[in-house]
């Protein structure tokens, strides 16, 4: 006899079969009798009751690119999304409307309950998935930090020892014996190792990819993926249903959110014994949670919204900039001189500020491939954005980087080419690096939300590209244009398969350092 159990989740797959059919059976009647609504120009093709859920179904392989396209066709760059199973949603590409809700009106525009459940149950009470006064509270924490002196130090200290005993080696042995590696793969672990080191103060995990994929990197790798899937999914009471039941996907994403914990806390409860005995510097960012007195679940979330926020967004600008790079090797040729230029002195926190053509080609590479494609907030009140939307009280508000960086009224008719030198102005017949408004470049957010570790993030990026091209050419295997995968952060489809040459006239940074 079946037990009840069994029977509940056939009635369940039952019933969604059937919603399904009948979804498909409304799109053929509808089809046939052409009852559409027209298209406006602010939302896609929608039908009554079920809104555009076809339309998003047919082109869910391909949603970026979708939205970029409705977002280029709208006078106002702004469209409205209705799709049975979700919320009023509206996405925008528009600065003055990012401008409004990311700073102008920034309260009336958190996160919201929506986004936060989707995250809860990986980074919990963290500061990347709070509102309000715990959100705060946090940030007040991570700012006086983030501005410390003693963190700088130890972040470029650590910058170094990585760089030089961990990367530079592993590309001298892959020079040599011409093998294959995915630089994906490569670029991953080591800001992998430098956001443990500086969040957590443990030393490096294995950083050859060859080497199988460390038990908490996997751990991170499939929660993140498994809740990015949460957000994508057409109907949220799918992934619901499947918690409920403990089953699937959401069952993978228990064990892996549980691998974390468990990881994260027996760090915490190390640290905290090391620091009573007098064994902890109190260098990293783990140390000062626990002096500051916090409580042990918050620190472990706050430890964990850190790691995220620091492990993928790096490594994955830099994976497309070495890409854009072999594809431009006259911008490459380019780069490499200017990094040369500046390594014939001493390398420090100041002096890689002043590779600007360098960061020019990162602001391009992240315009055209933002490590956060798109970002969501939820309307407390009813609103009108500064284009005249309407916003109701509940509807997500959705800033949308990807489609911004391919907006010809933003960026002009090249703004789907890679080209550094947009980020330059002539002032008194000199060349200068613009400042660019975050509200039309948001890729570290702007208003009071604004990434606290984007300095750090920029001077790291420009730390290892410049180490990496000094030394070494990276030819990649195919000549085909990798896949952008949006995920909680994006990533290329597949890795990025590449071979590593030694370059001649090489200046080493570790005679300049030591």
């Amino acid at each position: 006899m079946a037990n009840p159990m069994s029977l509940f989740v056939l009635q369940v797959l039952s019933f969604l079969l059937l919603y399904i059919l009948l979804l498909y059976l409304f799109n053929v009647i509808l089809s046939r009798f052409r009852r559409v609504q027209e298209f406006s120009g602010h939302k896609p093709p929608t039908y009554p009751i079920i809104g555009c859920l076809i339309s998003f179904y047919k082109n869910r392989g391909r949603l970026l690119d979708w939205y970029t396209e409705l977002l280029a066709e709208s006078a106002t760059n702004t469209i409205v999304v209705h799709r049975l199973g979700a919320r009023r949603t509206i996405v925008t590409a528009n600065p003055k409307n990012v401008e409004y809700m990311l700073k102008t009106n920034f309260n009336n525009f958190p996160k919201g309950q929506p986004f936060t459940e989707i995250l809860g149950d990986f980074l919990g009470y963290g500061i990347f998935n709070v509102d309000g006064e715990l959100w705060r509270a946090q940030r007040k924490f991570a700012s006086h930090e983030f501005s410390a002196k003693s963190l700088r130090e130890f972040f470029m200290i650590t910058l170094e020892e990585e760089v030089e005993k961990g990367l530079l080696p592993i590309l001298e042995s892959l020079a040599v014996t011409a093998e294959v590696v995915d630089l994906q793969e490569l670029l991953r672990r080591f800001a992998f190792n430098m956001v443990l080191k500086v969040s957590l103060g443990i030393d490096r995990c294995c950083l050859d990819p060859s080497q199988p994929v460390p038990p908490l990197t996997r751990a991170f790798d499939e929660a993140s993926e498994i809740c990015a899937k949460r957000g994508a999914a057409p109907l949220f009471i799918v992934w619901k249903m499947k918690k409920w039941l403990g089953i699937g996907s959401e069952r993978q994403l228990k064990s892996a959110v549980e691998e974390v914990h468990r990881y994260v806390s027996e760090i915490i409860i190390h640290k905290k014994r090391m620091i009573e005995e007098g064994e902890s510097r109190s260098e990293d960012l783990l140390s000062r949670l626990i002096l500051a007195g916090h409580e042990e679940e918050v620190i472990r979330d706050m430890v964990i919204s850190f790691i995220m926020a620091g492990r993928d967004t790096t490594s994955a600008a830099m994976t497309w900039l070495f890409w854009l790079l072999s594809c431009h090797p006259d911008i490459e040729k380019e780069v490499v001189k200017e990094t040369r230029l500046l390594m014939e002195r001493m390398l420090d926190y100041d002096s890689l500020k002043e590779l600007n053509l360098l960061k020019a080609c990162l602001c391009e590479s992240m315009r055209l491939y933002p490590p956060i494609a798109w970002d969501s907030k939820h309307a407390v009140v009813s609103d009108l954005l500064p284009d005249n939307t309407p916003v109701r009280a509940g509807d997500r508000v959705t800033y949308f980087p990807y489609g911004m960086g391919r907006m010809e009224a933003l960026w002009g008719e090249d703004c789907f080419k890679f080209k550094p030198d947009r980020w330059f102005v002539e002032v008194n017949d000199r060349r200068e690096l613009q400042e660019v408004c975050p509200c039309k470049f948001p890729i570290f957010q702007a208003g009071p939300r604004v990434c606290l570790g984007k300095e750090m993030a920029f001077i790291q990026m420009k730390y290892v590209m410049a180490s990496i091209l000094d030394r070494f050419k990276i030819k990649p295997l195919s000549s085909a244009s990798p896949v952008f995968v949006p995920l909680l952060t994006a990533h290329m489809a597949g890795g990025l398969e590449v071979l590593v040459q030694k370059r001649t006239q090489t200046t080493s940074i570790n005679k300049q350092l030591n």
